[in-house]
């Protein structure tokens, strides 16, 4: 019989999600996971006009959001 060990962030789902629908027009959450490009991007055009920010909270919600080193965030 095998193990599997699957790979996580240290950043937490949770928190990335209030950060998100509290904060994320202005890239709250892309600098918590350590994404600071995307985070300076997101506060200059307003989380792409809402539309990427409506997007990274479905990401968090479905466990598809990555932080900046493409592991999955923590539950």
């Amino acid at each position: 019989m095998a193990n599997y060990v699957t790979v996580t962030s240290d950043k937490h789902k949770g928190t990335a999600f209030w950060l998100c629908l509290f904060g994320g027009a202005v890239g709250l959450h892309m600098f918590y996971v350590g994404r600071i490009g995307m985070g300076i991007l997101y506060f200059c055009t307003l989380g792409c006009l809402f539309r990427c920010y409506w997007h990274d909270l479905g990401q968090i919600l479905t466990g598809k959001f990555q932080d900046n080193v493409g592991q999955y965030l923590r539950k």
